[in-house]
């Protein structure tokens, strides 16, 4: 671990490359894994009821709620990955000013956003796939999460993003960990004590929402305790001051970002509406692996977070010798999890599966159909964990040297040349385990283009940027 006095400056310079790695990412790391806990102790509580329905509308769902993670992105990561070039840069005033730019520009879209879906929330869930056994659950949780919800979760995000780019990851880790840790205690009390019996999506979403909102009350504190000590800021006329060439270098980063989660949710809605052409067990299973199997995504997302602001900074300051190691060193510690995933989920599939589904509840019949159909899921879809990985890996790494450009047409080609396509050709011919298929099978594919997407952004600076 990093000792107390060693600086931000010092951590991303002259600490050794494994030291400051581990210093950065471990945080990042426990924060994707009990952010997680957000989505993933909803329909681990919600199986409880072996309410297949119930499962399948929270996964609906999930769709609009990730577009909040979008939205943070867009200003987290955009505003975050500049700040840790201006810091490389000498230009401390300047990172104040993108740090209170994306700030005010994350309030803003979380308001826009959230009055989008208030208005259209009925068409939208017709259009995920909501059924009639289904729209009654779906409206209520995301009217809660998402057209209540949506301000905190945005900012808390984001504060995260700016804290963890500033040097501050145990601060972000410890605020995204108290609204994970408070939504597992109290989506059990609002599920089954607080509201009736059917009312369990309602009260899930009550507690999502309410952890949402505690966690954002204590990075907004953190955030403006950092702002004191390093170059952050919230005051709005700092945001007015950020230079015209940083805002487009902000954008420049967060767009792509921004639209790499987007079309992740993209590829999520086509996914649900061609299983739910299938029928709601499909729906409701396809939903179970897409939460078990972010375990070790978020992991290597924390690993991806944590080495992106020491690279941005060795980008910025002309130390590419360190950046390439402190690349390579990412990469080897994502692909290890990512194998070590592998073999888990191939050997117990069934049993992380029930974790999520109740086959002894009061809807045994439809449960085991559900729990056949997300074992064989699950088996299919973990191996893409390595390709996966690779993906987020470049995409991290072009976001830090501020390649935006190469960004966005990772994101693009990955989703809508690979991913999408094959999951409708896939489907088409091979029916559900078609669609399956398609996730490691498109994900192969966008990591072998954006491999040759990161050899030419470091091409022109170190030639042997690239692990030998």
């Amino acid at each position: 671990m990093k000792r107390p006095d060693v600086s931000k400056q010092e951590l991303f310079a002259t600490v050794p490359v494994a030291q400051a790695l581990f210093a950065m990412a471990i945080p990042t790391v426990i924060s994707q894994l009990i952010n997680l806990i957000y989505n993933v102790v909803d329909t681990f509580f919600i199986g409880r009821t072996g309410n297949s329905y119930m499962i399948a509308a929270t996964s609906l769902t999930l769709t609009i709620v990730l577009l909040n993670i979008a939205l943070s992105n867009l200003f987290g990561v955009g505003a975050g990955s500049l700040v840790a070039r201006l810091m490389g840069r000498g230009e401390p005033e300047q990172a104040k000013c993108a740090g209170a730019f994306g700030f005010y520009g994350a309030f803003a879209a979380a308001l826009l956003y959230s009055s989008v879906i208030g208005l259209f929330l009925e068409p939208i869930l017709r259009f995920l796939g909501a059924s009639d056994a289904t729209i009654g659950y779906a409206r209520s949780y995301a009217l809660i999460v998402v057209v209540f919800g949506s301000l905190p979760s945005v900012l808390s995000l984001t504060l995260a993003h700016l804290l963890r780019n500033a040097g501050y990851s145990g601060r972000a880790s410890m605020g995204l960990s108290v609204g994970g840790i408070l939504n597992a205690a109290l989506d059990p009390l609002f599920m089954f004590v607080l509201m009736p019996k059917g009312r369990e999506v309602t009260g899930a979403a009550l507690a999502t929402m309410l952890s949402n909102t505690i966690a954002c009350l204590y990075l907004l504190l953190a955030y403006r305790r950092a702002c004191g000590e390093a170059p952050l800021s919230m005051d709005l006329r700092a945001a007015l001051k950020l230079k015209p060439k940083n805002i487009r270098a902000l954008f420049g980063v967060g767009i792509p970002s921004a639209i790499l989660t987007g079309l992740f949710d993209l590829a999520n809605v086509c996914v649900n509406i061609l299983a739910a052409a299938h029928n709601d067990f499909v729906l409701a299973a396809m939903g179970i692996v897409m939460k078990v199997e972010r375990v070790p995504n978020a992991i290597n997302i924390g690993i991806c977070q944590g080495m992106l602001p020491i690279v941005a900074f060795n980008y910025s300051s002309g130390n590419h010798v360190r950046m390439r190691d402190v690349i390579r060193a990412g990469r080897r510690a994502g692909l290890l999890v990512a194998f070590a995933s592998i073999a888990l989920l191939e050997t117990f599939a069934s049993p992380f599966s029930r974790l999520f589904i109740n086959t002894s509840a009061d809807h045994a019949e439809t449960a085991l159909i559900t729990l056949g159909f997300c074992t064989l899921f699950l088996r299919i879809r973990c191996l893409a964990s390595p390709v996966q990985f690779i993906n987020y890996h470049t995409s991290y790494c072009m976001q830090a040297m501020g390649n935006g450009v190469a960004t966005m047409l990772h994101a693009c080609v990955r989703e809508l040349v690979f991913y999408i396509p094959f999951m409708f050709l896939l489907d088409r011919l091979f029916g559900a385990v078609g669609l399956a298929a398609a996730m490691p099978v498109g994900e192969a594919f966008g990591a072998a283009f954006a491999l040759w997407l990161l050899h030419r952004s470091l091409k022109p600076h170190k030639a042997d940027l690239l692990p030998q």
